[in-house]
């Protein structure tokens, strides 16, 4: 549950002048609308400030909902970006009136996020460690467990350009694979068959005894769950690395 939003500026500045104006601001905006749980704060945030933009207000007030934006999780990015798509509806003058205010708001922001803490931002599930079985992989890989339990799933991400070496699942009988891609974009080659580009939301099916290799399109990062499908005599079998000519011509 979040901690609960509470306001006394309305009193302090106006509770002898305007004590109705001081509730209202204090009990009804700040203590039922802002506690409202239909919406999490820093949605709330973004509201506030994109309202205030359009409504041309630019002072000390929208500096201290900038900065309370920021203090409930919106990042530089993304300030940025919603000032930016704002201004195309708003108008050019506000769009630089809020960037100035902006600009001293987050001016100390420190927060440098790497390509690793971009993409684990863009999928629900953990990139997790470096993976165990890198020597496995051209580039580098993570795993991450999901389900350790009933059918065992794992996370496993690529950087840019890594994929593993061609490989076989083999079982006597049912075994296998299956890929859920979850972010980024990569691919998936059975043998002697052209590859398949995975986009989030792909599902691949690989049935054992089938030659393959999956991993990220060169210039993307890519994360898919396995699904291990239970199998008599389960194994795996590392082969040879993908080609390196084959894997750059992919389009």
């Amino acid at each position: 549950m979040s901690k609960k939003i509470v306001q006394t500026a309305g009193r302090e500045q106006l509770g002898d002048f305007a004590p109705g104006f001081a509730h209202l601001n204090d009990d009804v905006l700040f203590g039922e609308v802002w506690n409202e749980p239909a919406l999490d704060v820093k949605t709330k945030c973004i509201i506030t400030v994109v309202s205030l933009m359009a409504s041309g207000i630019t002072d000390s007030s929208l500096k201290y909902h900038l900065e309370n934006a920021k203090n409930n999780g919106v990042t530089k990015n993304e300030i940025a970006a919603i000032i930016t798509h704002c201004t195309m509806y708003t108008g050019w003058p506000k769009g630089w009136a809020v960037f100035r205010l902006a600009k001293e708001v987050w001016a100390d922001d420190s927060e440098v996020q790497t390509d690793k803490d971009r993409f684990q931002s863009e999928i629900m599930f953990p990139i997790g460690e470096p993976n165990p079985y890198g020597e496995f992989f051209s580039g580098q890989s993570y795993l991450a467990p999901v389900s350790t339990e009933q059918v065992p799933i794992y996370n496993v991400t690529f950087e840019p350009g890594c994929r593993n070496n061609w490989h076989i699942h083999h079982a006597k009988s049912g075994g296998g694979q299956m890929l859920i891609c979850i972010g980024g974009r990569g691919y998936y080659q059975e043998w002697g068959k052209p590859a398949v580009e995975l986009t989030e939301g792909t599902v691949i099916n690989i049935p054992a005894e089938v030659k393959h290799w999956h991993g990220a399109a060169p210039d993307s990062w890519f994360a898919h769950l396995a699904v291990e499908i239970e199998g008599e005599d389960a194994s795996n079998e590392w082969l040879e690395p993908v080609n390196e000519n084959d894997y750059n011509n992919l389009k």
